[in-house]
């Protein structure tokens, strides 16, 4: 069992929905978020997208993953944009959570058995994707 308040693990390429402050909250899925540790997650996000507006405005988010095997949570955090653009893929930028807090959505009542199915279906895309992934990985390393 992980201590309160932390991320866990979950599997690369795993979808996640980030959400941006404002009125109305924006939330878009995205396929690149990691876990840099306990406290500490990184995603990637078009330069041209809306979220990464609203990030550099007001850094509130927060970082949602249904990953199957009972890893269910909402992080929030504050963003950060580490490298723009990123040198592995010059259209995205990285942006790095420091998460304040992790709201669990673990329940002895139900589990999640699975995550949401996403695949790639242009050989290429799924290349970068997982570059893009190995790129967020090594920003703490």
């Amino acid at each position: 069992m992980r201590p309160r308040g932390e991320l866990p693990p979950w599997e690369p390429g795993t979808v996640a929905v980030i959400t941006t402050a404002g009125d109305p909250p924006h939330a878009i899925p995205v396929s690149t978020a990691v876990r840099l540790g306990p406290r500490r997650a990184a995603l990637a996000l078009a330069r041209t997208r809306a979220s990464l507006a609203r990030l550099r405005a007001d850094p509130r988010c927060a970082l949602t993953l249904l990953a199957g095997d009972d890893v269910a949570f909402t992080a929030h955090a504050r963003a950060a944009i580490v490298e723009d653009p990123m040198a592995v893929a010059g259209s995205v930028v990285a942006v790095v959570l420091d998460v304040d807090d992790v709201q669990d959505h673990a329940d002895p009542r139900f589990t999640i058995e699975a995550p949401v199915a996403w695949r790639w279906t242009d050989a290429e895309a799924a290349e970068r994707d997982a570059a893009i992934r190995a790129a967020l990985a090594d920003l703490d390393g």
